[in-house]
């Protein structure tokens, strides 16, 4: 079977998820309207890095598949798990900025969640692509290049996020810097793979 269905129907699980994000941004505490919108930052903060999070995994999801010729029952269901954490994202996206602007165990265990999350993220995704990509069972002939450099750069994601993940047990904003980081990371263009 090609991958098209497999792709629509994520394409769309990706833009649910990214969509209900913005849903949980709105001005918080009391006082004028100013001081709500001010008060909110954590909110902002929450919502940067998910979408960034999201836009990032949806472009590399778009490109593994460029690379993919065909599915089967495994890579099915590699991806539907990963779709899960997709759609779950909203929710740690909101127990991060509740918690974000408060000091203390409930700071850093939103913080640890929101990270722990990311790593079963990255995990599935890695399964995802290595259901596919191990020694190049689903991979287009002359793709077999860019794979190898897909999984190359993929390999960093789960240890990164399981760092971050630690980090935040000690320190938040350190946490988060690292998650920033690691969009970055992912945000940046890649060499294309010499065939």
């Amino acid at each position: 079977m090609t991958t098209e269905r497999l792709e629509t129907f994520s394409d769309g699980v990706f833009a649910i998820a990214i969509t209900l994000l913005i849903l949980e941004v709105r001005p918080s505490g009391g006082g004028s309207l100013a001081h709500q919108l001010l008060a909110a930052w954590p909110s902002y903060v929450a919502y940067l890095i998910s979408f960034v999070t999201i836009g990032i995994m949806w472009v590399n999801h778009h490109a593994i598949f460029s690379l993919i010729e065909s599915t089967t029952h495994g890579l099915l269901v590699a991806n539907l798990l990963f779709l899960m954490c997709i759609a779950f994202l909203p929710f740690p996206t909101r127990v991060l900025a509740e918690h974000l602007q408060h000091a203390g165990t409930d700071q850093t265990t939103a913080a640890v969640f929101y990270n722990a999350f990311f790593l079963v993220t990255a995990i599935f995704y890695n399964l995802t692509w290595q259901t596919a990509a191990w020694k190049h069972r689903l991979i287009t002939p002359s793709g077999h290049a860019a794979a190898d450099q897909v999984s190359r750069r993929f390999w960093a994601g789960s240890p990164s996020y399981l760092i971050a993940t630690l980090v935040g047990f000690k320190s938040v904003p350190a946490a988060i810097a690292l998650d920033g980081a690691l969009a970055v990371f992912y945000l940046l263009p890649r060499r294309a793979a010499s065939s």
